[in-house]
């Protein structure tokens, strides 16, 4: 894996909207040189976020009171909420890299965070023809703990990662996850029984050569 070091940003809970505005500030700066390769760590209040090929039928019923937003990245319907680490990755990308690859390498390098946590994790290859496997999974029990969903736009990435670190798994259970009904969703706290943002900022950053 090529060394890329990002200047880190870190913020506690940022309203989603909000995020949104000042990620399209970064990405801006980024593809005017204006700023280094970037990533921002931060969370949300409670939200869903869908892409624009999510069935309607993965949708939360109404009643339980979380809003769900349309975003501009790929991939399918995912939650936010407190107690998980979100990273958005403003990178400029090589001439020869795509943004699958560079969501390879996302991947790895939250592999790497998770196994210095002290949890085996993997990345999984999607068969023909099946919903994407994009994303962490953990390595003994398969449950997944790291969603995934990116765009690049004139060469700079935007969007990024949630790992759930400790917070409330329920609402994942109230929508389908990642276009993937029998997907079960994980957090740090749920597979080693212990987990704290304040561990598990550190790491992610250090995978990443953030500073």
């Amino acid at each position: 894996m090529r060394a890329r070091p990002l200047t880190l940003i870190q913020d506690e809970l940022v309203d989603y909207d909000k995020a949104m505005e000042r990620m399209a500030e970064l990405v801006g700066e980024r593809q005017r040189d204006e700023r280094p390769d970037t990533l921002w760590l931060l969370s949300h209040p409670q939200v869903y976020t869908v892409g624009r090929r999510t069935p309607l039928a993965h949708l939360p019923d109404p009643s339980r009171g979380i809003p769900v937003v349309e975003t501009g990245r790929g991939g399918q319907l995912t939650y936010h909420g407190p107690g998980q680490l979100v990273g958005y990755l403003i990178v400029k990308l090589g001439e020869e890299e795509g943004i699958v690859d560079y969501v390879r390498e996302v991947e790895l390098r939250l592999v790497a965070a998770l196994g210095e946590l002290g949890l085996p994790a993997e990345r999984r290859d999607t068969p023909p023809g099946s919903e994407l496997l994009t994303g962490v999974w953990t390595a003994e029990s398969g449950r997944k703990i790291v969603s995934i969903g990116m765009r690049q736009s004139r060469g700079v990435t935007s969007h990024g990662f949630a790992l759930n670190v400790d917070g409330d798994l329920m609402p994942w259970d109230w929508a389908v996850a990642c276009g993937m009904p029998d997907v079960d969703m994980t957090s740090l706290q749920r597979e080693l029984g212990d987990a704290s943002m304040d561990r598990v900022r550190p790491v992610v950053a250090a995978a990443f050569e953030a500073s």
